[in-house]
């Protein structure tokens, strides 16, 4: 990213100029050019709304409503899109007076990851988005803001943003005063030798959302997990929760993205982050993790799903499982006291969500013919470094950028004009 200090809004071709100039200007060059223009494509590019002195076009509400419908962003497009394009207004204003524009190399990288998120090259990308009536152009102009704002945002926040060691340590658990809290969906989908090849491509396309609503859509659609019902949403939990492994890809996501598939044993799951946070309490890491197994015949059949819910039922405690299991195989049940990192991955998972003495029915085992009673017997507390201090750092940083940045949004709307035409 440059920044060019002596940049100036009347300078020859700067990019605030080019998404602020008026309908006016537009009709005229094509007239100029073309002879006069339609009674209709003046419509299109007459003002919407106007913000402080700058205009949006109805053209560009036509082309972020469409752009951001192929983005599967949630909600109503036409909304979002005036929503988006007023703060697309601020922003440009700040980023004016601060003579930030990204070069050309950058906007064409950003363009070029964007479409990495598709699987696409930019050109097949650019490609999808003529043929559903978006122009190039629309996805240069939200790539070009979106570079400069972030930029602008670090510059600005970044040294108060920084979080101490201090906080470090008690954002990992070090100092026994707080912790993070993270804020998670998940899609955890069987897989089989039968639909193998199509479980692997859901998952590919899942792995590419980037808004809590696809992902929430998707789950309800294939997630085999009881949130499912709820779009995969899962309680605020503490990071140290999470299988070490999983932590680490956790705090290297940002808000609404998604991991990629993670295999499990007979399964795949994905997880997008909605929200991280620090707490003022104490986030103990763990050395070990207590917990019980206990297997029924009948994989997830409703007969089996019954009979684990009446043992379920019928338990307090992992001790009690012992006198269900009296007099079956040895094998039916297991008790294992194991540190996080050497638990299976999907057990351990399904751990990050229980209390001690909580059970779950989620998993299988022998390819889905075995239902997983599993049961957390308990946690014991240490220090744990599986969580590195700069990836803990990282994930605060962004997490406070992110608040400065809808504060000074919150700010400028409030002062600033804006009007339906």
């Amino acid at each position: 990213m440059q920044k060019h200090l002596s940049f100036r809004p009347q300078d020859a071709a700067p990019f605030v100029q080019r998404l602020t100039q008026s309908a006016a200007a537009i009709a005229l060059a094509t007239a100029v050019m073309f002879g006069p223009v339609p009674a209709a494509a003046q419509g299109l590019f007459a003002p919407a709304v106007t913000v402080n002195d700058a205009v949006v076009t109805n053209y560009e509400l036509q082309q972020r409503a469409r752009f951001l419908t192929l983005l599967r962003d949630p909600g109503d497009p036409q909304k979002k899109a005036r929503e988006d394009l007023i703060l697309d207004r601020l922003k440009l204003d700040v980023l004016a007076q601060a003579g930030i524009e990204p070069t050309e190399e950058e906007v064409v990288e950003g363009m070029t990851e964007l479409a990495g998120r598709a699987n696409l090259s930019l050109q097949e990308f650019l490609n999808v988005l003529g043929q559903n009536g978006v122009a190039p152009e629309t996805l240069r102009d939200f790539t070009r803001v979106g570079i400069a704002w972030r930029e602008y945002i670090a510059a600005r926040y970044l040294a108060q943003a920084r979080p101490s060691e201090e906080e470090i340590d008690r954002a990992m658990g070090l100092s026994g005063s707080g912790g993070v809290e993270v804020l998670l969906s998940e899609l955890i989908m069987p897989i089989n030798a039968q639909n193998a090849a199509q479980v692997e491509d859901i998952a590919q396309q899942v792995s590419r959302i980037t808004t809590t609503g696809a992902f929430s859509q998707a789950a309800q659609q294939y997630s085999a997990t009881a949130t499912r019902q709820s779009g995969g949403r899962m309680p605020w939990m503490p990071l140290t929760n999470l299988p070490p492994q999983l932590q680490q890809v956790v705090l290297g996501l940002r808000p609404g993205e998604v991991t990629a598939p993670l295999p499990l044993d007979g399964a795949v799951a994905l997880f997008q982050l909605r929200d991280l946070r620090e707490t003022s309490g104490a986030a103990p890491n763990y050395a070990a993790i207590e917990y019980a197994a206990y297997y029924l015949p009948g994989g997830r059949t409703p007969e089996a799903l019954a009979a684990g819910t009446k043992v379920a039922n019928a338990i307090d405690t992992c001790d009690d499982l012992y006198g269900v299991a009296k007099d079956q195989d040895p094998s039916v049940l297991d008790r294992e006291t194991l540190a996080p990192a050497e638990i299976p991955q999907d057990i351990a998972i399904e751990l990050a969500k229980l209390d001690p003495n909580e059970t779950s029915l989620a998993l299988t085992r022998n390819n889905g013919q075995t239902l997983m009673l599993l049961m957390l017997c308990g946690r014991t507390a240490e220090v744990n470094a599986e969580a590195s201090r700069e990836s803990v750092g990282n994930a605060l940083t962004q997490q406070r950028l992110g608040a400065f940045a809808d504060s000074l949004l919150e700010q400028l709307k409030a002062d600033a004009r804006i009007s339906d035409e």
